[in-house]
């Protein structure tokens, strides 16, 4: 196209890096994503497939249209097993119910457990961080090479050798580590909890999918979202509200990225996991569907639970309360738990995880329901043990920072700062670092303060 009066050609870049337009690059893993959802589109598979090849441009841009047309208009499949409701209504209908024993702490411990939640979960971040994206055929061997296998400490910028570094096509340069920080490094996963704060803060704790979306055009740029929250934001930009804007083209749509934004949600309902998983749902709702809205509920829950109950066994099961007992999440989370309580051993349980979901793709290795499990898998096998529950999360590999902040910020409550060694805390030094617009370094004991007045806020 030209444009006469400016004398210019205005062309469109399908081959953008940003992922404003993802759709182009995954059409695959939308047909993946459709398969899991059990959306009947198997007999379109040759055209997913065609389009998927075909160099990006004009008419890919209208074919992946035509592909978006007939995943929207689909139908679920008669012999599908599971019901995954997108309506909190309905994914409360859906609830297998759990008790458990809940005893509300002082006001001295739950502070103690506040300050827990939130270093934890930086310091699981931190463990994980260096390491994002690594897949286990290079990480198993680089923890062997430098005497963390299994894995029982930070990875340290003394490890990376120029020697140890050319073994791996791994980018290890440049990366924070456990022994060059000085505070928790800007992260996505603990950015989520300070903004979680803000929307509190802004809207209280009744706001909407609405109110969310408002916070994170005003307090983040596109660039600190990714994945499904990118794609999301995009969408707001171009006026598609929630719930669409969760549904329009997002590929992404059951990935991780929810399930990292739960926690603040259950810091603010200490005992009170419907709350929680409530409010983790609005937030959810904006950019995910079924389960990957489900994993921020389950999150949610089990933190609010940890706050009133040190058992890990009702924290996981009383968090599953809160979530479609119909659901593939739910069935994944009780295949660990149950293969736990039979005495399948760690090992076994990293090959299952491995073997459900392929790491080595985008979707596999970023879904809810493949980290989630190694969550759960974190929880149990570390036996109630700050540092051996993240190491073992972190190293499961697949998203490494992502799944040692939230089994970190579960055990933060569980335990309270007084469970976390000096050696995991010293590189936080009390303070997150931020990208968020106005907040910049969070103080972790300021912040507590503001979620003490948010608990009842």
């Amino acid at each position: 196209m030209f444009a006469k009066i400016y004398d210019t050609e205005i062309k469109v870049d399908y081959n953008d890096s940003n992922e404003f337009n993802r759709y182009l690059n995954d059409i695959m893993a939308e047909y993946n994503q459709c398969i899991e959802e059990g959306l009947d589109v198997e007999n379109h598979k040759e055209f997913f497939e065609s389009v998927a090849v075909m160099e990006n441009g004009e008419e890919k841009s209208r074919l992946c249209d035509k592909v978006f047309e007939i995943v929207i208009n689909s139908e679920i499949r008669p012999d599908y097993k599971y019901q995954e409701p997108n309506k909190l209504d309905d994914i409360k209908a859906l609830r297998k119910p759990y008790e458990y024993a809940s005893v509300m702490p002082d006001d001295e411990t739950l502070r103690k457990k506040l300050i827990g939640a939130w270093t934890g979960r930086a310091c699981g971040c931190l463990l994980g961080k260096p390491v994002e994206g690594i897949r286990s055929d290079e990480f198993i061997p680089f923890l062997k090479e430098t005497k963390n296998y299994p894995m029982h400490r930070y990875i340290m910028s003394t490890d990376i050798t120029e020697e140890v570094s050319s073994h791996y096509k791994f980018g290890f340069t440049g990366k924070p580590y456990g022994d060059n920080v000085d505070g928790m490094p800007v992260d996505d996963d603990t950015n989520y909890v300070a903004l979680s704060q803000l929307i509190v803060e802004k809207y209280g704790k009744n706001f909407s999918p609405e109110d969310v979306v408002d916070v994170w055009l005003r307090y983040q740029g596109v660039f600190s979202y990714f994945t499904a929250e990118r794609i999301a934001y995009v969408n707001f930009i171009n006026s598609i509200k929630p719930p669409a804007s969760a549904m329009y083209k997002n590929v992404c749509r059951e990935w991780i990225g929810a399930q990292i934004r739960g926690d603040y949600f259950g810091y603010i309902n200490p005992g009170k996991p419907e709350d929680a998983a409530k409010e983790a749902y609005n937030d959810a709702c904006i950019s995910h569907v079924k389960n990957g809205i489900y994993g921020e509920m389950f999150v949610s829950a089990m933190i609010a639970i940890a706050a009133v109950n040190d058992n890990i066994d009702d924290i996981i099961l009383g968090g599953l309360s809160q979530i479609p007992a119909t659901s593939r999440l739910y069935e994944a989370v009780m295949k660990i738990y149950d293969d736990y309580k039979n005495g399948v051993s760690l090992d076994d349980c990293y090959k299952f995880i491995h073997s459900a979901y392929d790491e080595h793709t985008g979707h596999g290795w970023c879904h809810t329901i493949s980290n989630a499990m190694i969550v759960v898998a974190g929880l149990l096998y570390g036996e109630g043990d700050f540092g051996k529950s993240i190491c073992t999360a972190v190293g499961m590999a697949f998203d490494t920072d992502c799944n040692g902040a939230t089994v970190g910020s579960i055990l933060g409550m569980r335990g309270g700062i007084d469970c976390i060694d000096d050696y995991w805390k010293k590189p936080i030094n009390g303070k997150i670092h931020t990208s968020i617009f106005g907040v910049g370094t969070v103080n972790i004991e300021e912040a507590v303060e503001k979620t003490i007045e948010h608990i009842d806020y």
